[in-house]
């Protein structure tokens, strides 16, 4: 943990690893955004996994003008990319980031100044849309990051209603803790939540700050959503099956909201009771959504984009729904040690 003052007045040195597939404008604005750094005691790790574009050249030709190194494996994950980048790094600090973000010029800066002052062994900061995104992907991120969509779990100063674990889209360790725990393991998704989980068990101090934040750009549309969404609900499953701590009564919340929500509507064209309930239900739906609506429009001064909320927010409530159900069905018949999966696509796609 840091803790001795003489180890950190010096500004930690920062080892920022970004694994990448096929991701070469991704990782041009990445590495971008770290060339405006206001400080510059840090080094970036791009781990290439088995790229067959030209984002080799793309890291390569960052290299004069950022304290870059390169390196290359065949396309394990991105769980074993970030293995790879602390195996090599040289910082005090590991720092994992997605290759769809990009970074304010006070990211390193604030950092620094965290690790000169706050006494805690690992971090995770939050993830948010930059002001030149599109109005879809502004509203992907109100449906993310609100309380009223995920309940405050990817982490906030404010209510949360579940243990927050920090995600490697942002979040950092010392090199400690690798040497304690060890690497991210094989999950193909949710790795990161499984790897913040042996943080805790191990007696580690997580924090979060919401200053560390970084543009999270997720390359996708309304289909793609619902895929990775889905696959969240899925991976819910196998993380209760590591370990039942990360399987809480919230994360049921979407599966039970849906199957209510069926059955009523079946139910109504039978039993008559059923048609108020139902009309009940929908009533509540359309107020949520409504609330969501101004909220998003105004946290994006934009009409648009809240009316696009009205899409999105619903889409992740039935998408991490039937993840979940359909990853509890599946754990029925899947071996002990096994990984259930959903849809198995390219993680990085």
């Amino acid at each position: 943990m840091l803790r001795s003052p003489s180890s950190v007045l010096h500004s930690p040195f920062i080892s920022i690893i970004v694994p990448a597939y096929n991701r070469a404008e991704e990782i041009h604005e990445f590495l971008t955004s770290f060339e405006k750094q206001t400080k510059n005691n840090f080094e970036v790790i791009v781990v290439d996994d088995g790229s067959t574009d030209n984002t080799k050249a793309i890291a390569k030709n960052h290299e004069q003008r950022l304290n870059l190194r390169y390196f290359l494996q065949q396309n394990n994950g991105p769980g074993a990319a970030r293995n790879l980048g602390m195996e090599n790094a040289n910082g005090d600090i590991f720092v994992f980031i997605d290759s769809d973000c990009t970074v304010p010029e006070n990211y390193i800066e604030n950092l620094s100044r965290h690790l000169e002052s706050k006494d805690f062994d690992a971090f995770g900061g939050p993830d948010t849309s930059h002001k030149d995104f599109s109005p879809f992907l502004k509203a992907v991120n109100y449906s993310m990051t609100s309380f009223i969509g995920t309940g405050g779990t990817r982490g906030s100063k404010g209510k949360q209603l579940a243990k927050y674990y920090p995600r490697s889209f942002n979040m950092g360790i010392t090199k400690e803790v690798f040497k304690k725990i060890g690497g991210m393991n094989s999950l193909r998704h949710g790795q990161d939540m499984e790897f913040s989980n042996r943080i805790y068990n191990a007696g580690f101090k997580i924090v979060y700050f919401d200053d560390l934040k970084v543009y999270h750009k997720r390359r996708t549309n309304l289909k793609k959503f619902f895929k990775q969404i889905f696959n969240w609900g899925i991976t819910r499953i196998n993380l209760g099956r590591i370990d039942t701590k990360m399987l809480k009564p919230i994360h049921f919340l979407p599966a039970i909201a849906l199957i209510g929500y069926i059955i009523s509507l079946i139910l109504a064209f039978i039993i008559p009771i059923f048609r108020w309930i139902f009309l009940g239900e929908s009533a509540l739906l359309i107020l949520i959504l409504l609330f969501a609506c101004m909220q998003s429009t105004v946290k994006n001064k934009s009409l648009v984009v809240g009316l696009l909320s009205i899409i999105t927010l619903p889409t992740q409530v039935v998408a991490y729904g039937t993840g979940l159900i359909t990853g509890l069905i599946k754990s029925l018949f899947v071996k002990k040690g096994q990984w259930i999966t959903g849809f198995t696509k390219k993680y990085y796609k």
